[in-house]
């Protein structure tokens, strides 16, 4: 068995994994330690040119794109590690970036998933959108993180250089210890991409593990690499695999309620897209909401085999007990500091 498995993603990935992957390969050179590519039905030649430039790395490729969930789960579930090293094929790594996690996990067994300090790319000095110095939601289930709320991102200052108890561990870089990740069921395919993280997350706490930024490692993320930002079926995922995470994962004296309250800020956004002209994001939130009402079945199958109808003391005091909407657009609170005081 390894200690870990560096895996990295890739699907069409060929820009990114030619600037990212030598630094991977010379920063990641410790005994014990594998890497590997996995292919997520790539039509360009990225494949290739890792075969010719890396020949030292494991090549795992799936015939067609599952997706980030069921891809990384069907690679995963061939290696032998006792850690999985979850890596975006746009991260740079830095030196020394895998042994102080891996040597925090080992002294702390009760921890699941940890996450190192996110910064940009393209500014050094600023967190990144993706995780930044650790990943939160609100009571109704929109996502934030130290040192980012919405668009607004702070400069690292050392203000979270604290290791530091979190929500969510972001998919960018996230260390996970393989037993739990399939104790707890793996990544859920039904999410495809986006959010997975937090749902799974979500599940090992509600299994009594720990998730855990850790600042004394940081990497360098360019973010939207498969998917940018301004995607509608970006926004799709993100609209209906909220949905599916709050369903999931609420304790049911909060589940009914929390989701009529996210449904009516989920039409207020649909209709901002209106009056904005912005109609194809507008048709993204509508297929979001009738994916997910098609899904119910699934769900509550879910809820139910998991005992989660009984479980209602599991509201963690990582989700932040108030609407991030309302602290950030109305009372103009632009730093997690600001937000939690």
């Amino acid at each position: 068995m390894n200690k870990a498995s560096i895996v990295i993603l890739n699907w069409n990935g060929m820009k990114y994994i030619r600037q990212f992957l030598p630094k991977v390969f010379e920063n990641s050179n410790i005994p014990g330690i594998e890497i590997v590519f996995a292919d997520n039905g790539s039509t360009d030649n990225s494949v290739e040119f890792v075969k010719t430039s890396f020949p030292q790395i494991r090549i795992i490729q799936l015939e067609k794109n599952l997706g980030f969930a069921l891809g990384y789960n069907k690679v995963l579930e061939q290696l032998h590690s006792e850690y999985y090293i979850i890596l975006n094929s746009d991260v740079e790594v830095s030196e020394n970036w895998i042994k102080p996690v891996l040597d925090y996990m080992d002294s702390n067994p009760d921890v699941g998933a940890c996450m190192p300090k996110l910064r940009g790319y393209d500014n050094h000095d600023s967190f990144e959108y993706s995780g930044a110095a650790g990943g939160f939601i609100d009571k109704f289930g929109y996502p934030f993180c130290r040192g980012r709320i919405f668009e607004t991102i702070e400069k690292d200052t050392g203000q979270y250089d604290n290791i530091q108890n979190i929500f969510w561990a972001t998919g960018a870089c996230m260390f996970v210890r393989a037993e739990i990740f399939w104790k707890v069921g793996g990544f859920d395919p039904k999410f495809f991409a986006h959010m997975e993280e937090i749902d799974i997350c979500w599940r090992m706490k509600l299994n009594g593990f720990k998730i855990i930024y850790f600042p004394h490692v940081t990497v360098f993320h360019v973010g939207g690499g498969a998917l940018p930002k301004e995607n509608p079926h970006k926004t799709f995922l993100n609209f209906r695999n909220n949905l599916y995470l709050l369903f999931k994962n609420l304790p049911s004296n909060k589940l009914i309620k929390t989701l009529i309250i996210r449904i009516l800020l989920d039409c207020f956004a649909a209709f901002n897209y209106i009056v904005n002209f912005r109609l194809t994001f507008f048709f993204s939130i509508l297929r979001a909401h009738l994916n997910f009402y098609t899904n119910l079945p699934y769900l509550i199958k879910y809820r139910i085999e998991n005992n989660f109808l009984i479980n209602d003391k599991y509201f963690f005091t990582e989700i932040l007990n108030k609407s991030i909407v309302v602290e950030y657009f109305y009372k103009k609170k632009r730093k997690y500091k600001e937000i939690i005081k």
